[in-house]
């Protein structure tokens, strides 16, 4: 708990983040890779990447997706040659946050061998596209090679719009339409702006118990702005 300069104790509660498949927002951002996940178990490669930059669902559309097949999920870090087996006895299995730093090449090749083998999925999310994580074990490159790619893209207005009242919603915060609208018009367009942002503004009217207005958010967005960037016509 931290105190006001009222004094005034602000509890700071967990939020509580729906993760449901129909709490997931598809627009035209996304919507190609949601329908890659949703296509399974009818994949045309027993390998599925899931790309996307920090916040944009991978791991949403992950759990999903474990949740319908099954699976066994795993941080690509942790993956070795001792677990492979026993994660694909499910069927299925996703590896989150590859490559990593510590990747195991030998043990991917020999979790993709065993899917190929078996007729089972892996699921793998990733910031970068395969062929940018400088796999040194040729055959491992040459698997993901014969990997399908989906890609979560920046948000467009409609999914940003959607995501900043998802992460109010989240939170059990009412927010003004006008301040979506001034939100949309003057910040970073990108996932992690957005959840930094709704984060910093939750911050803020819990510390002042103040309702989220347009001039509300105006004035905390103005407190990490440079002078004259936001303008209130």
């Amino acid at each position: 708990m931290a105190a006001t300069p009222t004094g005034q104790l602000a509890l700071d509660l967990p939020h509580r983040v729906a993760t449901g498949r129909d709490d997931f927002l598809v627009s035209a951002a996304n919507q190609a890779a949601v329908a890659a996940v949703d296509a399974w178990p009818r994949w045309p490669s027993p390998v599925l990447v899931l790309v996307g930059d920090a916040g944009s669902g991978k791991s949403h559309l992950c759990d999903v997706w474990r949740t319908n097949a099954g699976a066994n999920v795993i941080p690509a870090r942790d993956l070795d040659t001792v677990n492979v087996a026993q994660l694909m006895q499910a069927g299925a299995v996703a590896g989150e946050d590859a490559p990593g730093k510590f990747l195991d090449e030998t043990a991917l090749f020999h979790l993709i061998n065993l899917a190929r083998e078996n007729s089972g999925s892996v699921l793998i999310t990733s910031g970068e596209f395969p062929a940018r994580w400088n796999i040194a074990l040729p055959d491992l490159v040459s698997r993901l090679k014969a990997a399908q790619v989906a890609t979560l893209g920046d948000p467009d207005d409609d999914l940003l719009r959607g995501l900043l009242v998802k992460q109010f919603t989240d939170r059990q915060l009412h927010v003004e339409e006008a301040a979506v609208s001034y939100m949309l018009l003057r910040m970073e367009r990108s996932f992690e702006a957005a959840r930094s942002l709704v984060a910093r503004i939750d911050a803020r009217a819990l510390k002042d118990r103040a309702e989220i207005t347009r001039n509300f958010v105006a004035r905390v967005m103005r407190e990490n702005a440079q002078p004259n960037l936001f303008e209130d016509g």
